[in-house]
């Protein structure tokens, strides 16, 4: 029997735009991680060194694949500290759709040159 609950399916759509808001982080943020990206190459530039002391200098791909890693990560949480700034003077316990949306803004402003670089080659 379905359960018509408005505080149930308040909470239901909620969630729902939290989950939309976190696709569309993660997803700029994997873009920014990939070799179009101009923040990859001095990324890459400045993990080499770190890298060369460790086994993965072996395969070139795997020092790719870490550098997207690292990328991707580094932007995403760049973008969380507005969002998580917001928060803290909020007072807030935990992440309402403001603050996502907050983190999702910056994200874009992140995301703007590996736009405009998929632009210009495309």
């Amino acid at each position: 029997m379905a359960n018509n609950d408005p505080i149930e399916t308040a909470d239901r759509a909620d969630i729902m735009r939290r989950d939309a808001y976190i696709v569309g982080i993660l997803g700029m943020g994997a873009a920014n991680g990939m070799h179009f990206s101009p923040y990859y190459l001095p990324a890459r530039l400045l993990l080499d060194p770190f890298v060369q002391v460790t086994f993965f200098t072996s395969s070139p791909i795997v020092i790719s694949y870490l550098t997207s890693l690292a990328v991707s990560t580094l932007s995403i949480m760049f973008a969380g500290i507005p969002a998580a700034l917001y928060e803290r003077a909020r007072g807030m316990r935990y992440s309402d759709a403001a603050s996502f949306g907050i983190w999702l803004a910056f994200m874009v402003l992140i995301t703007v040159p590996t736009i405009m670089n998929i632009a210009q080659s495309g």
